[in-house]
């Protein structure tokens, strides 16, 4: 019998490339920055450039697997993230040079650019009615590799190798997607039919195809949708880097207690996307949970300046479930939004794009965060989050109901 396509193979690989994030979040800058004697600042663009490779290469693997097959760029993908890992952990552990960890985050960043195409898998195999459930494991995916990464990955990186700290969780997160590997090569079939798969050779594949995006574009709503979604993650990844200082500054919360508070944060964003966005889904379209999403993060981000002039605990853990509620619904209906506009010779491509740009988000939403928090206070990145999510909802009300029935594949 031959292999299916499983929604549940796409799960683990976003799973695990998220965990594998998430595994490196509590040591790798510090050990940077104590082992190899670079600045704080040389220590934190290790995250800047693994974000930033993601930004070039997710639509460049869309497209691809647009022209060839979701399964054979997932495959590609799930080894080269397994062997990223392994060249972190070793060169961690053996002292390299600052230059082979950068070198490790950057194809890293390239092998774990698959978002587009995990989103273009799930488009394939679910009806366009279900696309926002299926995209919801997506979002469930980076809860909960959020949520475990973190915690495991600062509990890993005490045991030393060679006297050298955070070898071995690069080398679990490495050993997780081997696993993984094996599961997608032998029990999980290609998606993407041949006759369903675009008949133009790309002959475009640069990280910056401007002929691409145009196409994306192209398409009702896509362009609104990605500028709604890339203001959504740029706003929300404000608070990326300086929420330990947050609570730390003005709760009085170790870095333990902040664990806890973005563990609580990070099951309430699960919850939503694994559950409470099914049942959403069937009362109402897309791009009315899209703004629902934005308008309850901002609302999130000014009851943290709220929480924070109170000094209210309660209210810091209140507001951080409004904004798992938030984000939870806009992430996973953002993708479904996309892929119902989107032919099915188009839909690497156009989700790929999505990505892309969320990529770009995630790569300057942190910095902005920082310099924010150091120039002009602490609660000054949340009240600026508040306001891009506000911004966020004003575009959100130029997006129309998606009538997925137009949607055919193109010609060639």
């Amino acid at each position: 019998m031959k292999p299916a396509p499983r929604l549940g193979a796409i799960f683990l690989t976003v799973f695990v490339d998220l965990l594998g994030f998430g595994l490196v979040l509590p040591f790798l800058a510090k050990e940077a920055r104590d082992a190899f004697g670079v600045s704080a600042f040389v220590a934190t663009l290790l995250g800047s450039v693994y974000s930033l490779m993601q930004f070039l290469f997710v639509p460049v693997w869309g497209r691809v697997s647009d022209r060839v097959g979701r399964r054979p760029v997932l495959l590609w993908s799930i080894a080269g993230t397994s062997m990223t890992m392994a060249g972190l952990g070793l060169s961690l552990a053996w002292g390299s040079s600052i230059a082979w960890l950068f070198a490790a985050r950057i194809f890293g960043g390239i092998a774990t650019a698959n978002l587009g195409t995990a989103s273009a898998y799930i488009a394939d195999i679910t009806r366009p009615e279900e696309r926002a459930k299926g995209m919801g494991l997506i979002g469930m995916a980076f809860g909960l590799g959020f949520i475990l990464g973190p915690g495991i990955g600062g509990a890993l990186a005490k045991i030393p190798i060679a006297g050298h700290h955070g070898a071995v969780p690069c080398l679990v997160a490495s050993g997780l997607s081997l696993i993984n590997l094996a599961w997608v090569y032998f029990g999980v079939a290609e998606s993407l039919p041949p006759e369903s798969r675009a008949s133009r050779p790309q002959r475009k594949l640069a990280p910056l195809n401007l002929e691409a995006m145009r196409a994306a574009f192209a398409l009702p709503g896509v362009a609104l949708a990605i500028a709604v979604n890339f203001l959504v993650v740029l706003s929300f990844t404000n608070l990326d880097q300086t929420f330990t200082f947050f609570c730390g500054d003005l709760f009085g919360i170790d870095e333990q207690g902040t664990g806890y508070v973005l563990a609580f944060i990070g099951i309430v964003a699960a919850g939503v996307q694994g559950g409470l966005v099914r049942r959403l889904a069937k009362r109402f379209d897309e791009a009315s949970l899209m703004r629902a999403g934005t308008l309850v993060q901002a609302l999130a981000f000014a009851t943290l300046v709220g929480a924070a002039t109170l000094g209210s605990r309660p209210l810091l853990f209140g507001a951080g479930a409004l904004l798992a509620l938030g984000n939870g619904l806009t992430q996973p209906t953002t993708s479904a939004f996309i892929s119902r506009r989107a032919p099915p010779d188009r839909q690497g491509g156009t989700l790929g794009t999505n990505q892309s740009f969320a990529s770009l988000a995630r790569t300057f939403g942190p910095a902005l965060g920082g310099w924010l928090y150091g120039s002009l206070g602490p609660r000054a990145p949340y009240a600026t989050a508040s306001l891009g999510m506000v911004l966020a909802f004003l575009l959100a009300m130029g997006l129309r109901k998606s009538d997925a029935g137009a949607i055919t594949r193109t010609e060639p």
